[in-house]
C-alpha cells in the first residue's frame, strides 16, 4: 500500500526533550553508543537496519529523556522539553536505510526521518564467488531423470540434443547467462493453471499505459508543472488493455492492478517540506468505493479489459484497501457539497482544486481553508464509520487495528453495529452505493468489494493492510467474493476460465515465509518481504548460491496444498532492483534466479524492462513509481533485457513443476537441479558467471 506521510510504518513513541540554547556540540546515542559525529549543521545521518533500538540525545554528558511518551508522526517537528530523567526513545525501523536525525536553529524541535538520496545513485553490488563459464560447450548429468535416447530443448536457445551415457551436452546461447533451460521435445501435456503456480504482474494503472488521453484531468486535477511527483501521469484501462499482449509474452498468468475506485478528488501537500502536490493516484485513498475514479477510465473499458485477459488465459487481480478511505481535500469539499467545513474562501479560486501555493506558504498551505474543528464533519464518514482526530469522531488508537495509518480515517471494521450509509454518499448523485439494512461497516465495504467480482469477473484480490484489520473480516470477504465469482461464473459461462474458486493474496507488512492464521482466515497465500531483502541479489550474482532457498521453499510450500507465497524483488513500497546499481547486466541475471522460484512470484512492472527511478521530491517510495519506460524498449540494452525476461518467463509458464513441484540438486558442477510434479520435468542448469 501507499503509507503517505509515514512511508516506513515506524513508531517513535517519545516526548522529546530540550536540550537548551547552549552551542555545545549534541550527540546521537543509539542503544547505548554515542555516534562518533555530532549534529553537523542541526543533523547527523545514521545508517539503521529492521528492528528497534533505544534512542537518546547527549549534551555536554547528559543523556536526556522524554518527560512522557508520545508519539511522533513521520516527519513532524516536535517541541523539545526541559531534560528529565533519562528515559530512551523508542525507535521501531521496518526499512533498512540512512535516517536522518536533525533538529531547528533554535535547538527548538527534533525530526526524525529516512534520508533521501540526492539524484541518481549508482553502486556496484558486492562480489560473490561464483563458478565462472568460458562460453564453451556444458556437459550436464541428467542421469536418473530422463533415460538414454530422450531427445531434449534447451528452451533459452532452441538447440536440440539425445541423451547419451546419462549426459546432455550443449552450449548455452551467450545471452542466457550461462543458462540450459532443459525440456523434453515431447514434453507432456501441460497441467490446468492451478494459483499454486502463479505469476502476476502488478503495475501502478496510472504509471504504465495512457490509452485516453482524455480522461487525464478528471475533477479538474491538474499537472505541477515541475517534476510531476504524485500527480495523475494519464494510464488507464485502455491502456493497460493494450499492452495485454506483452504481459502475455512475459509468461505472466494473472495482473494485479492498484485499487480502482473512485478517488479522492484533490491533493494533500507532499514530502516534509510540502513541496509537491500528492493525489491519489496510486489508488489507495479512497472516496467512493462503488464507482471507477475517472482517470481509469468507465465500466466498459473495465469489462473490456477483465474480457480481453481471460481470452489470454489472464487472471485479473484487484488491490483492495478495507482498513481506510482517503483525506479530505478542498476538491472534494466543494464537490461533495460539504463547503461549510472550509474557511477563508474568498481567497480560494472559482475551482478549489486549482489553488497554487504562494506568499511564502507551500502546499501544506491547503490546510488553512479547512476547518477541522467544525462540527459539520458529520457530514462526511461520520463516527460510526470511521475513527480520525475530528470532533465527534473516535480517536485513533495506537495498535494495528485501531490507529491510523499517515493520518488516513481508519474504518470501525471491528464494530457490529448497524449503520446507515454516510451522509456524505446519501447526497451523493452519482454512487452506487444503497442502504443495506442491518449492515455493519465490515458489511458494506465487503458488499462493495465483492460486487466489482458479480458484475465483471474479477477473479480475486490482492489484499492491503492485512494486519490492520480483523481475521473474521478478511474471511468474511474471502466467502463473499467466492459466492461473487461463483454468480458471475454461472451468468457468464462463455467468458469463464475455469471453475476454480476466488483467490486471495494478502499484504501483511514484513511477513515471510511461514504458514499462521491468515491462512485459516481468508488467504491462499500472503507476499513474501524476506525474498528481496535477503536473496535477491546474491542470487542474481551467483545462482548456485539460491541453492539453500531453492530447497527450503519447495520442501515448505510444494509438500502443503494450502500454503503459498509471493516472492518479489521489487514493489512500490520498498525498493526497485533495478533501482540500486542501474546494471542491464545484473538486471538479466535476476531474472534467471528470481523466475526459477518455487512459489508464487510477483513481477513489477519495469524489472523486466530496467525501469528507472523517478524524483521522489523527498519522499522515498515516490521514486519507485515512475512512468513505464516504453521508449527504451525498441532497441539497445534494454531491449536485450526485455527478451531475456520473456524467454525465462515462459519457460516458467511452460512447466508447473517450476512453480509447485520437487526440488532436488543433481550436482554442483555445473550447478543443476530437477523440478518435477505429475509428468511435469524440467532441469536447470547453471554454468557460472561469464
Amino acid at each position: 500500500m501507499y503509507r503517505s506521510l509515514t512511508p516506513l510504518c515506524f513508531a517513535l513513541l517519545t516526548a522529546l526533550p530540550t536540550l537548551g540554547q547552549a552551542a555545545a556540540p549534541l550527540y546521537l546515542t543509539v542503544d547505548g553508543k554515542p555516534i562518533a559525529a555530532p549534529f553537523d549543521g542541526g543533523k547527523v545521518i545514521h545508517p539503521l537496519t529492521k528492528g528497534s533500538y533505544q534512542i537518546q540525545i547527549t549534551d555536554d554528558g547528559r543523556l536526556c529523556g522524554p518527560a512522557e511518551a508520545a508519539p511522533l508522526p513521520f516527519g513532524k517537528a516536535l517541541p523539545l522539553a526541559e531534560c528529565g530523567k533519562a528515559k530512551a526513545y523508542q525507535l521501531r525501523v521496518m526499512l533498512p536505510g540512512d535516517y536522518e536525525f536533525s533538529f531547528d536553529e533554535q535547538r527548538t524541535t527534533l525530526k526524525v526521518l529516512r534520508a533521501t538520496k540526492k539524484g541518481v545513485v549508482t553502486r556496484t553490488p558486492p562480489e560473490v564467488e561464483c563458478a565462472r563459464w568460458d562460453g564453451g560447450p556444458v556437459t550436464a548429468s541428467v542421469k536418473g531423470v530422463w533415460p538414454d535416447g530422450t531427445r531434449l530443448r534447451d528452451a533459452y536457445s532452441g538447440q536440440e540434443g539425445v541423451v547419451k551415457g546419462g549426459k546432455l551436452t550443449l552450449t548455452p546461447s551467450a545471452s542466457s547467462g550461462g543458462l540450459l533451460l532443459l525440456e523434453p521435445v515431447n514434453a507432456a501435456k501441460r497441467a490446468p493453471f492451478d494459483w499454486d503456480q502463479a505469476s502476476v504482474y502488478f503495475l501502478l494503472t496510472d504509471r504504465f499505459n495512457n490509452g485516453d488521453p482524455s480522461n487525464d484531468n478528471s475533477f479538474g486535477r491538474q499537472k505541477d508543472g515541475k517534476d510531476e511527483v504524485a500527480t495523475w501521469h494519464g494510464g488507464d484501462f485502455k491502456g493497460l488493455t493494450e499492452k495485454l499482449d506483452y504481459i502475455k509474452a512475459l509468461g505472466m498468468n494473472a495482473i494485479w492492478i492498484t485499487p480502482m475506485v473512485e478517488q479522492i478528488h484533490g491533493f494533500i501537500g507532499g514530502g516534509e517540506q510540502g513541496s509537491f502536490p500528492f493525489y491519489g493516484y496510486h489508488g489507495y485513498w479512497a472516496l467512493d468505493f462503488t464507482k471507477i475514479d475517472p482517470n481509469y477510465g468507465d465500466e466498459e473499458s473495465l469489462r473490456t479489459l477483465v474480457d480481453e485477459a481471460h481470452k489470454r488465459g489472464l487472471r485479473v487481480l484487484l488491490d483492495v484497501v478495507m482498513n481506510h478511505a482517503g483525506y479530505a481535500t478542498l476538491a472534494d469539499l466543494q464537490d461533495l457539497g460539504l463547503t461549510s467545513l472550509a474557511q477563508n474562501t474568498g481567497k480560494l479560486p472559482e475551482h478549489w482544486n486549482s489553488w497554487t501555493p504562494s506568499g511564502g506558504l507551500d502546499w501544506h498551505g491547503y490546510n488553512q481553508f479547512i476547518n477541522y474543528q467544525s462540527n459539520d464533519w458529520s457530514k462526511w464518514w461520520g463516527k460510526d464509520w470511521v475513527r480520525a482526530g475530528l470532533p465527534g469522531y473516535p480517536q485513533p488508537g495506537v495498535d494495528d487495528v485501531t490507529g491510523s495509518i499517515a493520518g488516513m480515517p481508519d474504518f470501525l471494521t471491528e464494530s457490529s453495529k448497524s449503520v446507515d450509509l454516510p451522509e456524505f454518499l446519501k447526497r451523493k448523485a452519482d454512487t452506487r452505493a444503497t442502504p443495506i439494512p442491518g449492515a455493519s461497516v465490515s458489511d458494506y465495504l465487503v458488499a462493495w468489494h465483492t460486487d466489482w467480482v458479480r458484475r465483471f469477473g474479477i477473479d480475486g484480490f490482492r489484499a492491503d493492510t492485512v494486519k490492520h484489520l480483523e481475521p473474521a473480516v478478511w474471511a468474511k470477504l474471502k466467502a463473499a467474493g467466492n459466492a461473487a465469482l461463483k454468480e458471475w461464473k454461472s451468468a457468464n459461462p462463455d467468458k469463464k476460465l475455469d471453475d476454480l474458486p476466488f483467490y486471495m493474496v494478502g499484504e501483511v507488512w514484513d511477513h515471510g515465509v511461514s504458514k499462521d492464521f491468515w491462512y485459516q482466515n481468508g488467504f491462499d497465500s500472503l507476499i513474501n518481504f524476506d525474498y528481496q531483502r535477503e536473496g535477491a541479489l546474491t542470487h542474481a550474482q551467483c545462482m548456485s548460491q539460491a541453492e539453500p532457498t531453492y530447497a527450503s521453499y519447495a520442501q515448505r510450500l510444494n509438500t502443503d496444498p494450502n500454503f503459498n507465497v509471493m516472492s518479489y524483488i521489487s514493489s512500490h513500497d520498498t525498493k526497485l532492483f533495478f533501482g540500486d546499481y542501474q546494471d542491464v547486466a545484473l538486471q538479466k541475471r535476476v531474472a534467471n534466479s528470481f523466475l526459477m522460484l518455487p512459489g508464487g512470484v510477483q513481477v513489477y512492472y519495469g524489472d523486466e524492462s530496467g525501469r528507472g527511478l523517478a524524483k521522489d521530491g523527498g519522499v522515498f517510495d515516490q521514486a519507485l513509481r515512475s512512468d513505464m519506460n516504453w521508449s527504451e524498449l525498441g532497441s539497445g540494452d534494454k531491449a536485450g533485457l526485455l527478451r531475456h525476461w520473456q524467454k525465462i518467463g515462459q519457460f516458467r509458464a511452460s512447466h508447473p513443476a517450476i512453480a509447485s513441484g520437487s526440488h532436488k540438486k543433481l550436482s554442483d558442477a555445473p550447478y543443476s537441479f530437477v523440478r518435477e510434479k505429475d509428468g511435469d520435468k524440467v532441469v536447470v542448469v547453471f554454468a557460472g558467471r561469464n
